[in-house]
């Protein structure tokens, strides 16, 4: 399994931002059109995508139409979605839209049986749950609050759902460029050993990808970077040789 690189666009208010640590109020404008932004990263051989409502996360409006043109403007890329996804109904809409994935957040750590049941709906590769760790907790709606199980617990009852796909985030590292936390995402692959784990929190360099791609978990299917691509710190192209290692 090659890990694949996944450029994260996160709307608010019809714009691409970024959060320092997920609290809403750090946001930083990196592009008002987020659909050529999302073109741009294909251009640069992106072939997956990670997409966050934050509105919808936050409780406010879904921002729908923005996701259906990131989508169109993406292909062939893939384009997964999250944020605020707490329904069939909205599940189903996005899928609809032409996302090749929903993650689910809140709604999967409050009821873990429901993502088993949009597993068994729209099958394993279609469904991913976050695994969005706050001071050691699960944290939920928008990461405001962290009173959610611990991540090893978390996950291997995501697994007994028969969840295949998760992201994997330190809140505390997010938008940070500081690296991902290794142990974390070791605790989650050993609770759910069958589960592709995509990493997301933290990545600022290509080190840091580097030393992902080397710390041995076999479960890993992706890394997510956000900030560190708006701001130069290295090209998609160059992230995904990374995690590729040597030829």
């Amino acid at each position: 399994m090659t890990p694949l690189l996944y450029p994260a666009i996160d709307l608010l208010e019809g714009r691409a931002v970024r959060l320092h640590k997920g609290e809403r109020k750090t946001y930083k404008i990196y592009s008002h059109e987020p659909a050529a932004q999302a073109r741009m990263f294909v251009e640069q051989g992106a072939s997956v995508l990670h997409v966050v409502d934050l509105d919808a996360a936050f409780g406010g409006k879904r921002q729908l139409a923005a996701i259906g043109k990131i989508i169109e403007a993406a292909k062939p890329a893939m384009v997964q979605v999250g944020g605020g996804i707490r329904s069939v109904k909205t599940a189903e809409e996005t899928l609809n839209l032409g996302a090749g994935r929903v993650i689910l957040g809140t709604s999967a750590v409050e009821k873990p049986a429901f993502a088993g049941k949009l597993v068994s709906m729209f099958g394993a590769d279609c469904v991913a749950c976050g695994v969005d760790i706050k001071n050691g907790r699960a944290a939920t709606k928008g990461w405001t609050e962290a009173r959610g199980p611990g991540a090893g617990e978390l996950a291997a009852e995501l697994s007994a759902q028969g969840v295949r796909w998760m992201v994997v985030t330190a809140v505390s590292r997010d938008g940070t460029l500081e690296g991902f936390d290794l142990p974390l995402l070791r605790e989650v692959t050993r609770a759910a050993p069958d589960t592709r784990l995509i990493a997301s929190g933290g990545a600022g360099a290509l080190s840091h990808l580097r030393v992902l791609a080397a710390a041995g978990i076999h479960s890993l299917a992706g890394a997510i970077a956000g900030t560190a691509l708006y701001e130069g710190k290295f090209t998609v192209r160059e992230g995904q040789a990374v995690l590729e290692g040597p030829c």
